[in-house]
């Protein structure tokens, strides 16, 4: 991953531990407080919502420790690869959209950050300027030529 997608998750992970986790402890409590657990609605959702604090904070330590952190700035070169800029061109349209290869976690279409494991960066890989892919697309074949490879 970047050292951006990194620094996004070690982020959630704090604010999880320290606002999340002692809001929903303090909404248990408050539950509890109430009398009868079995019919108590609030208590369950408390609890269910404790759960999926836990589960995210695991399944983010997990990440961050079994993540390779890579820092883009200090990548070059004249074929495209993680963390590459890649402008395009659609070949049937002439619009032009450029993509950053990162990982699956930082991936964000709207803010032009794609998943290396995408059909469209799984096909941009070891390509230069002036390739031209080729994507299955929802909507058939699609293809792109690749006009500019920049390292932000």
């Amino acid at each position: 991953m970047t050292v951006d997608g990194f620094k996004a998750l070690d982020e959630e992970m704090k604010h999880l531990k320290t606002v999340e986790r002692p809001a929903v402890i303090q909404a248990i409590a408050e539950a509890r407080e109430h009398g009868d657990l079995s019919e108590n609605a609030e208590y369950h959702a408390a609890k269910d919502r404790q759960g999926w604090i836990e589960g995210r904070l695991a399944e983010i330590e997990d990440k961050l420790a079994r993540s390779q952190v890579i820092d883009v700035a200090k990548l070059d070169g004249d074929t495209v690869k993680f963390g590459a800029t890649v402008t395009v061109v659609d070949e049937d349209t002439d619009a032009e959209a450029a993509y950053q290869l990162v990982g699956e976690d930082e991936a964000d279409v709207k803010s032009g950050k794609i998943s290396i494991t995408s059909p469209i960066a799984r096909a941009m890989i070891n390509k230069e300027v002036g390739d031209v892919i080729e994507v299955n697309a929802p909507g058939g074949l699609k293809s792109y030529e690749i006009l500019k490879i920049s390292w932000i």
